[in-house]
């Protein structure tokens, strides 16, 4: 049976290397021609014994998911399009800046959250990427923009924040952030690879122990009440198992805070009642807030908060001393922005198109 190498870890890779009557350091050898130099072809891989490729050739293959398409923002943001199979195609964003270069990864093939203001939770979910599919993003991505060669560094940062749950694909995901961090892989740091979750407290539990990396947690709510209605996974674990999980996070976590996301929606959650509401829920968790302005897709109810909206709302929370930015809006141009990934998904949830929330259940 033909395996895909991309699907292995430095673990998985030597213990298959294994069975096949070779020693560990050719799994090392491998692993540094597919991901430091981006290659797919075995002959290529010119310092493995001829013998050597001939079987890889036999029995496995290094086979990226297909990149659909390739659109450029006029900001520089850069969305590509991943053919998954079966019809699904999944997002990959990657945003420039003056500082780092941020690959944006998606994890699952439409998201099974439902989460009310987000595009990729209203095309149904369809399965969990393989280990392949997701390092396959990270793989085309650094193809595409010439970092092939293992020294440079246009990729800096990773989050894995693009369409799906990440904590929901728990053993892929796991998988792929091991060849991440893997110095014979992208050896990227810790605290430049984040996970956001929407809340999924065992698996965060779980994350902490097997491989800490950044987190981010998509709150988006002040309280239970208006969270159930927006984050619908807050109904299983609400904010006090959260802010709980957070703080037993930290304990291992490579930075010394959880970044929480709060999408900004007009009339919803943007008063100065729910920032103070914020402040008391996070009081004993070190964090910062990443605000993000509201990014509008066909057929959501919800409006962007206005900018001096925006502007009063961190203010309450920096006068309190906590850290907080305001997220850019980039790629929007191209539907590229937070909360726009849809891709294509063949929804397996039957979930029903154009559903929403009333808007006025949800004012407060």
């Amino acid at each position: 049976m033909t395996v895909n190498l991309l699907d292995f870890d430095a673990e998985g890779l030597t213990a298959w290397f294994a069975e096949q009557g070779e020693k560990p350091f050719r799994a090392k050898q491998v692993l540094r021609w597919m991901h430091r130099s981006g290659v797919a072809d075995f002959d290529a891989m010119t310092d493995i014994a001829k013998s050597l490729r001939e079987k890889l050739k036999a029995r496995a293959v290094v086979a990226p998911p297909a990149v659909v398409s390739d659109k450029l923002s006029d900001d520089g943001t850069r969305k590509f399009l991943i053919d998954v199979g079966g019809a699904n195609a999944v997002e990959t964003v990657f945003i420039p800046e003056d500082d780092r270069g941020t690959l944006c990864i998606s994890t699952q093939a439409g998201c099974a959250l439902d989460c009310a203001f987000c595009s990729t939770g209203k095309q149904g979910f369809n399965r969990n990427l393989t280990v392949a599919e997701i390092i396959g993003q990270l793989w085309q991505a650094n193809n595409a923009l010439g970092a092939v060669h293992g020294d440079e560094r246009i990729i800096s940062n990773v989050v894995m924040m693009g369409m799906g749950e990440p904590l929901a694909n728990y053993d892929n995901t796991i998988t792929a952030l091991r060849l991440m961090l893997d110095d014979h892989a992208y050896g990227l740091s810790r605290r430049r690879v984040t996970v956001s979750t929407s809340g999924l407290v065992p698996a965060m539990d779980r994350l902490r122990e097997d491989c800490p990396v950044a987190l981010a947690v998509s709150l988006h709510a002040p309280n239970d009440k208006l969270r159930d209605e927006l984050v619908p996974i807050n109904q299983k674990y609400p904010l006090k198992s959260l802010m709980a999980a957070c703080q037993r996070y930290l304990e291992k976590a490579p930075r010394d805070f959880v970044t929480f996301e709060y999408t900004m929606m007009a009339g919803i959650n943007d008063g100065d009642a729910h920032a103070r509401e914020l402040l008391a829920l996070v009081r004993d968790v070190h964090c910062k807030f990443n605000l993000i302005p509201f990014n509008p897709f066909p057929g959501s109810p919800f409006r962007r908060s206005p900018a001096d909206r925006v502007r009063r709302f961190a203010d309450i929370l920096i006068e309190a001393g906590v850290v907080t930015t305001t997220r850019k809006t980039r790629g929007d141009d191209i539907d590229a922005a937070c909360g726009q990934l849809a891709g294509q998904v063949q929804d397996k949830t039957r979930r029903t198109a154009g559903l929403v929330i009333p808007i006025q259940e949800l004012r407060t």
